[in-house]
């Protein structure tokens, strides 16, 4: 993507030809995300409906300036020799009319489209591996926002100081690469999120959850809908089973499926069934797993543990949207309820177009994905986006491009492998007082 994008921004600033915009993310793909979503310009425009949705996926990777700043550093809107520069407010506007829905769209289509690429490469023992987690993000605090998003209850009284957008991702954990998100207004259970992606994880997979998505109705209907599909999820302390066979380590139980939820949905059956495997980990404590790859033979308890272990790479990929890709910002850029959906659209997209540059480079060298410094290739495909639209130099691109990926096999994490450290989190002193808000009754 970023080989014809430099080329594109290079070669045709002065008259912008949207029909080159990359192998990865092909411009049929965004047109037909904006008529899909009846977004496309009707009239002339300087900033079309197709140019908004890159601007989009720009703002993201380009965090630290301004909507002006990157519309004229990267060429995007369409030239004009009587308004050289774009306003801050047709930028808005033009933000309005296309909305969220495009993106959404075209983030659906390329994620799907992203994480099937080269899976042969990144599987484990015939299936891929994903993870299924939630998080928050900061909205600007207006009204609007307040009343959409809501805001986290504290059990003092207190409400938190910005509204929050609640998400559940579904991620590939050998590439990092977002295959499908849900999100919404906070209040909003992380299981209801959850729910809405069950139908779009892969046939032949295995996906490790967070304890909190143990219910029945995800993994029972996770691995009866769908062919191959299994869980990983650990068990909680007050958690009933009942041994069907096996030993206390390595064994199957039955479980049976609460009222409230057998009324919810009537498929679910009284009882059903996995396997529960008791592991040590390295800091020797003891707990369970629940599993539904019952071949004992084929899945040793060893190989359910590395499994589990890897769940903590969603993490590593929220902390590399949040605080490298956001800058670690305290709120979103957008105010409007709309724009916020469409700014997080744009950031997934923009998220995985990195790591999908990633998981090219390291195949090249034959290296995990996430052996690649994720904040360097960022700040370097951000470096060289940005000098070949200031230079203007399509002659010296095919030397950037290269550059560009012998930079990035080489970005490897070679450097104190032996290093571990617990998984702790300091307190942020607090610099400023603090705004108080209170439920009222």
């Amino acid at each position: 993507m970023f080989d014809d994008t430099l080329h594109f921004l290079a070669n045709h600033l002065e008259s912008p030809d949207w029909r080159r915009l990359g192998e990865h993310l092909p411009v049929e793909w965004i047109e037909q995300a904006v008529q899909s979503t009846e977004a496309a310009s009707i009239r002339h425009r300087r900033l079309p409906a197709e140019q908004v949705v890159w601007l989009m996926v720009a703002l993201a990777l380009y965090r630290h300036k301004s909507i002006g700043e990157v519309l004229d550093d990267l060429g995007l809107a369409t030239p004009d020799a009587h308004t050289p520069f774009v306003s801050k407010s047709a930028a808005a506007q033009a933000r309005q009319r296309l909305g969220s829905a495009p993106l959404k769209w075209l983030f659906d289509h390329c994620a799907r489209h992203w994480s099937a690429q080269d899976r042969r490469a990144y599987i484990f023992k015939g299936l891929q591996l994903f993870a299924m987690d939630g998080t928050t993000l900061r909205t600007h605090d207006t009204i609007e926002n307040r009343a959409h998003f809501g805001a986290q209850l504290y059990a003092s009284g207190a409400i938190a100081s910005y509204p929050q957008v609640r998400g559940v991702t579904l991620t590939a954990l050998p590439t990092h690469i977002v295959h499908s998100a849900a999100f919404g207004p906070y209040g909003t259970n992380e299981m209801l999120y959850a729910k809405q992606l069950i139908a779009d994880i892969p046939n032949d997979s295995l996906t490790v959850f967070d304890r909190g998505f143990l219910a029945a109705e995800i993994l029972y209907t996770l691995t009866q809908n769908g062919s191959n599909r299994h869980f990983i999820i650990p068990a909680k302390s007050n958690t009933k089973w009942e041994v069907v066979e096996g030993s206390d380590s390595d064994c199957i139980v039955r479980m049976r499926v609460s009222p409230q939820a057998r009324a919810k949905c009537a498929e679910l059956p009284e009882f059903w069934e996995a396997r529960a495997v008791t592991v040590i980990d390295r800091h020797a404590r003891k707990r369970i797993l629940l599993t539904s790859l019952r071949e004992r033979n084929r899945y040793k308890p060893s190989d359910i543990t590395h499994c589990y272990e890897r769940r903590w790479g969603i993490e590593t990929s929220y902390r590399e949207l949040k605080q490298t890709m956001l800058g670690t910002a305290l709120t979103l850029r957008s105010k409007t309820i709309d724009g916020v959906y469409q700014e997080i659209w744009g950031t997934l997209i923009a998220y995985n177009l990195i790591r999908l540059e990633i998981a090219k480079a390291a195949l090249v060298v034959k290296c995990e994905p996430t052996e690649v410094s994720f904040i360097r290739a960022f700040h370097l495909i951000e470096f060289e986006l940005h000098w070949a639209a200031v230079t203007r130099s399509y002659g010296k691109l095919p030397a950037s491009m290269k550059h560009l990926r012998e930079r990035l096999v080489s970005l490897l994490k070679d450097e104190r492998p032996d290093r571990k450290f617990d998984r702790v989190v300091k307190a942020k002193p607090n610099r400023y007082a603090v705004r108080v808000l209170r439920k009222i009754a």
